[in-house]
């Protein structure tokens, strides 16, 4: 199935373009392939320059910058530390040559410059700094200068709002210093004043300093629309129309379509192109309407006089000579290896300070099990005089292995979760993966330390291990090994399964692997010939090794038994172990390897793989039919008319029922409520940050005396800018704060709310799509349906309500299709 069909045109640098067209026209894959991103499975043919250079003559990741859709972003980092460490691993591009030779024009012509422009350029092109000043022109230009010192927040930790998260993942690449652009619906989430307020501010940029940007919007109001220079009208995967804002109308006219006066060009050109809209229209009264399909449009553009002047441009050569060398990158990433490794670890720094609960959480975890384990194998009921005695100490050094094991299964989650941010920031080529998996390593030594030291500190001598201090040391050290073995193991894990559940999957098999060929459960006499690699290849092996020989050729296992040999060089053979003082260091020595091995095999999977599933949408088989008719000119019937006119039969029927008469309208009739509430404040804590700032004030109310009523049978919009408090409003009224301070009265048809009866007849749909991505449409809803309704619905009758909701919001035809991840 071909998603563009033969898509030709010009970018032209000093001009915004706009990237219109109705969902799956292709914008996305357009914009993917000008970026240099396309998926490498999708057959691709044509050719993109940028100055009449190949792509594979310079890096088009770092030339251009793609913005993504999907705000993929580090919840516990703050807005400024998100831009800050963009800004720095991006470095600062030609602005340092361009200082240098702006600075040389101006001695020469005796210019002396403005003190305020001079000091933003010259601290603009100061690479490497943690702190910069683009960072804080960005946050204002975007309106994030109010939440700059917020926490992002995910579906776990509150946040900025979604339209904040929006303006984030664009000012993520704008404080880099690339000068092609290409935004993938931005303003999505985002009202109508900020949208402008960013189109102005780039249509600034790009016109003063001649840069390129193409920006995809679905619905762009008149006075952002009025902003654009150029246009680029996408309909199923071909070019409608790509020339002059201002031509674009005189086209459609010509071929019959006239916008209405009071319509929005841009709403205008995204409905003329659909099968469903298209006739409304239609201007030419005399003659008879059919429908104009996508390619019969294209064919017309290139007769009109803006398609014969592009295509007279597109067969003239770009003379690359004319281009400066500068203006295309060659360098893979921003900074130099050192500058790339201080960014990556100063940012690996601060995640583990704002994660500090889970190592604080850990440490006392072992300190209890620790506790636990000394009573159960407490020195006093430790004997050392025969075999058996051996057999309960090398129990008690498997499990001190096993436990610190167990306790280096919390860095699988911890990987998982940044893994859909490190996949965009690496393709970004923000830094390698060896940046990024390297400063993961290293800054956990010393908390890998303190875990270790807790345990033996607590266990050695009151389990009676051999009271030699030096022994003690290397018991420390070998536990350390194993320690930083079962990180790597389970980062490698993480690494290679890329999902929560297949790495959980291969981590507790790794678990019951290395367990059961460690040495202890089976000894190596017992293991079968053709099943002896498996133990020769377990890290617990050379653990169990090297701390069983450290213990029992110590002076406690000295005393002699039968045959002339030592109680513990006796233990050893008995269980396979080989009785020799340099077993130790083969042990300890065989850990370090693993430890590197296994970070080298993460890194690897870092470098190499990417996020399972494909960053495709779902296609219903209806929508597949009418974009096939539309490209072939077939005539169909539009089965997916009658169901929006049937779904807006339903909602009048829902009304009816709603109004009183409960025989009519959804398969379960439900009792009308009236919402009221007076006088909500809300307020948190003031930020530590503010603070420092100078604000005097314990508390930051985010909701100020609020007060309102939402009736049944009328449909309440609730508006405001991005950031003004909705969500925050929505939260407070559905009870879904866990913290901060609630004032104020909520009454539910006059009764004040109670929570847990509120929370069985109310539906809050949050702005964060959580679901579970491996279940279909149809499922999902079955299994919401049979926790959230009455168990005195019966299954036919909660069936059929689920069939009228898919129906209602317009679903039917995606219903076996995979719900997925963001951006999968």
């Amino acid at each position: 199935f071909s998603i563009l069909h033969d898509v030709s045109g010009i970018i032209k640098p000093g001009r915004m373009t706009l990237l219109l067209g109705p969902p799956g026209s292709g914008k996305t894959t357009l914009l993917l392939t000008l970026a240099g991103k396309l998926a490498k499975d999708l057959k691709f043919s044509g050719e993109v320059t940028y100055n009449g250079h190949t792509m594979d003559e310079f890096v088009p990741q770092r030339s251009s910058a793609y913005i993504s859709q999907h705000d993929l972003h580090i919840g516990e980092m703050t807005v400024r530390e998100t831009l800050a460490f963009s800004a720095r691993v991006q470095g600062v591009g030609t602005n340092y040559d361009m200082l240098v030779e702006l600075s040389r024009r101006e001695k020469a012509a005796n210019i002396k410059p403005d003190p305020d422009i001079d000091v933003y350029m010259k601290a603009a092109a100061m690479e490497g700094d943690e702190a910069n000043v683009v960072t804080e022109y960005i946050l204002k230009i975007l309106g994030l200068d109010v939440c700059a010192d917020t926490m992002v927040g995910d579906e776990m930790i509150r946040g900025i709002s979604g339209g904040q998260r929006k303006r984030l993942t664009t000012g993520e690449m704008l404080v880099g210093p690339s000068k092609a652009l290409f935004m993938d619906e931005i303003s999505t989430g985002l009202d109508s004043s900020t949208t402008y307020q960013i189109v102005n501010s780039l249509r600034q940029s790009i016109h003063i300093l001649k840069g390129t940007a193409v920006i995809s919007l679905l619905q762009p109001a008149p006075e952002t629309y009025d902003h654009f220079d150029d246009i680029i009208l996408l309909a199923d995967g071909r070019v409608v129309y790509q020339g002059a804002r201002e031509h674009v109308l005189e086209f459609f006219e010509l071929m019959g379509f006239k916008c209405p006066e009071r319509k929005g060009v841009a709403d205008f050109l995204q409905e003329v192109t659909s099968r469903k809209d298209q006739e409304q229209y239609w201007a030419n009264r005399d003659e008879p309407y059919t429908f104009v399909t996508a390619k019969e449009f294209a064919e017309a553009f290139q007769s009109f006089h803006v398609g014969r002047k592009l295509s007279e441009e597109l067969a003239v050569p770009f003379d690359k000579s004319k281009a400066h060398p500068a203006a295309l990158t060659t360098k893979k990433y921003g900074l130099n290896k050192t500058e790339l490794f201080k960014a990556c670890s100063a940012r690996e720094a601060l995640l583990m300070k704002r994660n500090s609960f889970v190592y604080i959480f850990k440490a006392f975890q072992l300190i209890f099990t620790a506790l636990v384990t000394s009573t159960l194998f407490l020195r006093t009921h430790m004997h050392k005089n025969d075999n058996t005695d051996a057999g309960i100490f090398m129990g008690a050094i498997f499990f001190a292995q096993t436990q610190i094991l167990f306790n280096g299964f919390s860095e699988l989650s911890l990987t998982i979760i940044k893994l859909p941010v490190f996949y965009k920031q690496r393709d970004l080529r923000f830094f390698p993966a060896w940046a990024y998996a390297i400063p993961s390593w290293i800054l956990k030594i010393p908390i890998a330390v303190i875990e270790t030291a807790i345990w033996v500190v607590l266990t050695y001598y009151v389990m009676g291990f051999d009271p030699n201090f030096g022994r003690f040391i290397k018991h420390f050290l070998v536990l350390l090994g194993v320690h930083q073995m079962a990180s790597g193991l389970f980062k490698f894990n993480a690494g290679l399964g890329r999902t929560m559940i297949l790495a959980n999957t291969f981590g507790t098999g790794a678990l019951v692997a290395l367990m059961v060929l460690g040495g202890f459960i089976l000894p190596r006499t017992t293991v079968k010939k053709w099943w002896i690699w498996g133990y020769w290849i377990s890290p617990l092996t050379y653990g169990q090794n090297a701390l069983s020989v450290n213990e029992f050729l110590g002076h406690s296992w000295s005393q002699i038994v039968s045959g002339g040999k030592s109680l513990g060089r006796t233990a050893l053979e008995s269980r396979g172990i080989f009785p020799h003082a340099y077993w130790y260091w083969i042990g300890l020595g065989a850990l370090v390897g693993y430890v590197l091995l296994l970070n080298f095999f993460y890194t690897l999977t870092l470098t190499y793989l990417n996020a399972l599933g494909k960053p495709q949408a779902i296609l219903s088989e209806e929508a597949l039919e009418e974009k096939t008719a539309n490209i072939t000119g077939q005539a169909i019937e539009l089965s997916s008319r009658g169901r929006r006119s049937s779904a807006s039969g339903r909602v009048a029927e829902i009304q009816e029922g709603a109004n009183g008469n409960s025989s009519k309208g959804m398969v379960l009739p439900f009792q009308p409520l009236a919402v009221s509430f007076d006088e909500i404040r809300y307020s948190v804590d003031m930020p530590a940050e503010m603070k420092a700032q100078g604000i005097n004030e314990n508390r930051l109310e985010l909701l100020k005396g609020v007060s309102g009523a939402f009736r049944p049978g009328v449909l309440t919009a609730l508006m405001g800018v991005s950031g003004a408090g909705k969500t925050t409003l929505m939260d407070v009224l559905a009870g879904r704060k866990t913290g901060g301070y609630i004032d104020g009265d909520v009454r539910i048809s006059g009764y004040p709310k109670n929570q847990e009866t509120f929370a069985r007849v109310s539906g809050y749909c949050e702005q964060a799509d959580i679901h579970s991505p491996d279940v279909t449409v149809h499922e999902s809803l079955i299994f919401s349906a049979w926790l959230r309704l009455s168990s005195d619905v019966d299954a036919e009758k909660r069936k059929m309500f689920v069939e009228e909701v898919m129906e209602l919001v317009e679903l039917t035809s995606l219903r076996d299709a995979l719900v997925g991840l963001p951006g999968v």
